[in-house]
């Protein structure tokens, strides 16, 4: 299993809703675990039929069992609710979440979290249903969210609520959707990657299971397997800590004039003539190759 990538679903019978007037809720699932991806659901229902969906008997994931989830999600997914209840979903890889942490440009959590709910709210709007309101459980400040959402969205009623995941339906469903989605990938690859008798727990960096499966699992060179978000704390000090050190030095070329070390030089120094130094920079090849000369005058 790829865990380097994000992956789209869509529900096969999203296409019945073309055309109607429909009600979101979304919710996601996995947003604090070291291990595995974040999945973001948007949940979709016909707005005059959003009463029907308490025959799903769907309510906050999080107060369900595992065995309940499941029982739920493919009740969902059966024939009979086909135009009832749809889905879109997006898995956001622990690689993709820890690259964005990490990089040079920050893209923290709760801007990946709004981008992400945008992004499928605007693929079910682009299927050609008519969205008539959207409802999410709050991420980051709960008035610049919603502003954010009606900006984007400006002819879509938004709602943003604390706990809309046990306060309206809809939301709770988008909420089991993801949650099972989550345990299911991790499921398939402990089945493939995790050696028997080995737990790797809830995925949580305070449950002990977890923090031991991290221990076992790291590798001194090569650090951790892909579904690791080596971005969390947890994993950071594992790293630093077990890990083989290392260093990175200047590159230099042996072969040639030997290239001036950049550490601890003045930024300005870049801008300056090594003339007076008797320094000789190797030219790049590029510039080599097409006979390429820097001038003074034109």
């Amino acid at each position: 299993m790829d865990w380097s990538e994000n992956k789209i679903v869509i529900s096969d019978n999203l296409q019945n809703f073309v055309g109607k007037h429909c009600t979101l809720g979304v919710d996601e699932a996995g947003r604090g675990p070291v291990l595995g991806p974040m999945v973001y659901a948007c949940g979709v229902c016909v707005t005059d039929n959003l009463e029907q969906l308490s025959t799903l008997k769907a309510k906050d994931s999080k107060t369900l069992t595992e065995d309940e989830r499941s029982t739920i999600f493919k009740n969902m997914q059966s024939e009979k609710n086909s135009n009832l209840f749809a889905y879109t979903m997006k898995l956001l890889s622990p690689v993709f979440i820890s690259k964005s942490m990490l990089g040079r440009s920050k893209y923290n959590l709760n801007e990946i979290s709004h981008d992400t709910a945008m992004e499928l709210i605007q693929i079910v709007c682009d299927a050609g249903v008519v969205v008539d309101k959207v409802i999410l459980d709050t991420v980051g400040p709960t008035e610049k969210y919603e502003a954010k959402l009606k900006k984007r969205f400006p002819k879509i009623d938004i709602l943003v609520s604390k706990k809309a995941d046990s306060l309206h339906t809809i939301v709770s469903a988008a909420s089991i959707c993801a949650k099972v989605t989550r345990d299911n990938y991790l499921s398939q690859w402990s089945e493939s990657a995790v050696p028997s008798g080995q737990q790797f727990g809830s995925g949580y960096p305070s449950d002990s299971n977890t923090v031991a499966f991290l221990n076992n699992s790291l590798d001194k060179v090569f650090g951790f397997h892909s579904v690791v978000r080596f971005s969390w704390s947890t994993a950071k000090q594992l790293l630093d800590t077990k890990c083989v050190p290392v260093v990175w030095e200047d590159n230099e070329n042996n072969d040639e004039v030997k290239q001036p070390s950049r550490l601890g030089k003045r930024l300005t120094s870049y801008f300056q003539s090594n003339k007076a130094d008797n320094i000789v920079l190797q030219r790049h090849a590029f510039f080599e190759e097409r006979c390429i000369s820097s001038v003074e005058e034109i």
